[in-house]
């Protein structure tokens, strides 16, 4: 009997019904359970960890430290109900099938899920963070960039690598960038988007968005989290609903200065739609996920709004030194492979 299957059956799931849940870019697995007098549970299966230099454990613990901490703080997060840390499995509670990008997919108004959201996250940003978080701040923000960015979009686009002045520059630009907002944040959710959040219409205030996917959080600044949610890369967010969320958020976390939380804001998302525009390449020509580059006009659009704040002002220097206008797009070579 297989590790999965011994665990199953030890936490009386064996002959439970199943349906296994898609996967998305990343190796973590889930599968549905459900049956007469069973809990419906999730189970996650982090056996792929050595896949991302990880054991399967090791790919656990983030996942049970975070649970546990938002848990802690009265939010919603999926309940632990059995552990396998050695084999990389959990059985966690399942917490329905609404998320809400299912929701706005379905033609649900916006505005109510992403302001409900916005509140939740203000909860989540204004509780001190737990100790132990991996650091999302300038030089790992720097680096993650750089490797899609660098490693794969210039490439792809120019025919070669870039010269190690150019990776100096972007660097130079990037940290200049970043570094004013060292220091300032918190808790950051780093994928806070409709398709990680539930909706928990039986539960009360804030507990009414379940959230998911929140094993890879760090230490950052918390506006990373609300350009995920309001500049997601992989749905149009209408300027009405952005503003109402934003100001549902500022309301909930009166002590923020909102000048200073706004340049963050814009240099947050320049580093997050240029990252994720290259990481759409990576996709494509790495795994063979052409599907993902359909995304990629949208986080160029985004970034292009971001640039226009004066906090952006040393990317968009040297993006318009070596990118111009006309190549802030797919690479070419990938356009036609776009699904």
């Amino acid at each position: 009997m297989s590790a999965i299957e011994t665990f199953l059956a030890a936490q009386g799931y064996a002959q439970a019904s199943r349906t296994a849940l898609p996967q998305d870019a990343g190796h973590r697995r889930y599968t549905r359970f459900f049956g007469e007098a069973l809990r419906p549970a999730l189970l996650m299966d982090c056996t792929d960890a050595p896949k991302v230099g990880l054991t399967p454990e090791e790919d656990l613990i983030p996942f049970l430290r975070v649970a546990a901490h938002i848990a802690g703080l009265g939010l919603s997060a999926p309940a632990i109900l059995a552990e396998d840390r050695e084999n990389g499995l959990l059985l966690v509670e399942d917490l329905g099938k609404e998320t809400h990008a299912g929701l706005l997919d379905a033609g649900a108004d916006p505005l109510p899920l992403y302001v409900a959201a916005a509140e939740t996250l203000a909860a989540l940003h204004a509780a001190p963070p737990p100790a132990g978080l991996p650091s999302y701040e300038a030089p790992t923000m720097t680096r993650l960039a750089g490797l899609t960015f660098l490693e794969w979009w210039w490439p792809a686009t120019f025919g070669t690598p870039p010269d190690n002045a150019v990776r100096a520059e972007f660097e130079q630009a990037m940290r200049a960038m970043l570094d004013p907002f060292m220091g300032a944040g918190g808790f950051v959710h780093r994928d806070y988007f409709p398709a990680n959040l539930m909706h928990l219409p039986a539960r009360e205030g804030v507990r009414r968005v379940g959230i998911l996917d929140f094993q890879d959080a760090a230490y950052g600044h918390p506006a990373y989290d609300l350009v995920s949610l309001l500049q997601d890369a992989r749905r149009d967010v209408a300027p009405e609903v952005r503003q109402a969320a934003t100001a549902a958020y500022f309301a909930a976390r009166p002590g923020l200065d909102i000048e200073n939380f706004t340049a963050a804001t814009a240099a947050m998302a320049a580093q997050r739609h240029l990252r994720v525009a290259a990481l759409w390449v990576r996709l494509a020509r790495r795994d063979n996920k052409r599907g993902y580059l359909r995304h990629g006009p949208r986080c160029w659009r985004l970034l292009g709004e971001a640039l226009e704040h004066p906090a952006t002002a040393p990317l968009a220097r040297f993006l318009d030194r070596h990118v111009p206008p006309h190549l802030r797009q797919n690479p070419a070579a990938l356009e036609d492979t776009a699904a």
